[in-house]
C-alpha cells in the first residue's frame, strides 16, 4: 500500500531538488531516511548531500531520526539548516 504525500522543499532543498514542491507516494513503512533516499533518488547527488542535514516536518511534527517511521501523513516538508542553524 502507498500513501500520496506533499513534499515541499525550502531554502537549499528547494533549489537542489528544482521545485518548491510535488506530489510522491510513499510505500508503507517509510522511514524518514527511507523518504530522505527516495527524494535524493528522485533530484539527484545536490539533494542527497542538502538532504543529509535536513530535519523534516511531517505534518508539523518535527523528525531528525532517520530510523523512525513517517506514518501516513498529508504533508512533508523538508527543512535544512537555516543561518545560525
Amino acid at each position: 500500500m502507498t500513501t500520496p504525500v506533499e513534499v515541499r522543499y525550502f531554502a537549499a532543498a528547494a533549489e537542489a531538488a528544482g521545485r518548491g514542491a510535488e506530489q510522491v507516494l510513499l510505500p508503507a513503512g517509510t522511514t524518514v531516511g527511507g523518504l530522505l533516499d527516495l527524494l535524493a533518488e528522485r533530484h539527484g547527488p545536490a539533494l542527497r548531500d542538502v538532504a543529509a542535514r535536513c530535519a523534516l516536518l511531517v505534518d508539523g511534527v518535527l523528525h531528525r531520526d532517520r530510523d523512525a517511521p513517517v506514518g501516513a501523513p498529508t504533508r512533508v516538508d523538508v527543512l535544512p539548516p537555516f543561518a545560525g542553524g
